[in-house]
């Protein structure tokens, strides 16, 4: 493994225990509380809090599991049921956004359900304020075609990760927040694929064309 490699496998690694850290910390502060406390409301909500905590660690490992590691192999198609289903868990976590699907095919490629993901993971992370995140993918002649859009009062992007997503960030500027994106750059460069971005005030469009092995 290129020294590059193993740099963007630590930055996920990275961003895998940022995102975590608040449900599990939630966890370990829940079972303090649960362990100090008498009254049998206070432990009946201490012990929902501990569920939802547990429910969003285990949502979140799922998601990343496929969108970052090499969950059910290589070389294997996925049905897009279960990317939606690891999306719609990550979603439903924050509250403040609605998702919607457009699917013009039963399963796709490995490379392109994890550009999805990690698309989809850019395009939630955008949206600060809350909105909607569109999601949609199809293949055309021989060609996945995926689209993200995010939209909402107020879409945050780092222009860095655009970079990331275009191949033009330097690899010394690579950090935690940016190593999906540049993931994503990596899968669409390694089957001859590319990644487009359209970003404005309040929505950011995120596409990938990938060739059909």
């Amino acid at each position: 493994m290129s020294a590059s490699a193993l740099d963007l496998a630590s930055l996920l690694c990275s961003r895998l225990c940022h995102d975590l850290l608040s449900p599990v910390g939630a966890l370990s502060n829940g079972l303090e509380l649960l362990a100090d406390e008498k009254d049998p409301e206070m432990r009946k909500r201490c012990m929902e809090l501990l569920e939802q905590s547990a429910k969003a660690s285990a949502d979140k490992l799922k998601f990343f599991r496929l969108a970052f590691g090499a969950a059910g192999g290589f070389g294997e198609t996925v049905p897009v049921a279960e990317a939606r289903q690891l999306v719609d868990a990550l979603v439903g976590n924050n509250g403040r956004v609605a998702v919607n699907w457009m699917f013009g095919v039963d399963s796709l490629a490995k490379p392109a359900v994890k550009t999805l993901l990690n698309l989809a993971l850019i395009g939630l992370d955008a949206l600060v304020r809350g909105g909607t995140l569109d999601i949609g993918a199809e293949v055309r002649d021989g060609v996945a075609e995926i689209v993200v859009r995010a939209a909402g009062q107020r879409v945050a992007f780092d222009p860095a990760i655009g970079q990331a997503l275009e191949g033009t960030l330097p690899a010394g500027e690579l950090s935690s927040r940016t190593a999906p994106a540049a993931m994503v750059h990596q899968l669409a460069g390694s089957v001859n694929g590319a990644v487009q971005v359209h970003v404005t005030a309040e929505s950011l469009v995120l596409g990938a064309v990938l060739p059909v092995a």
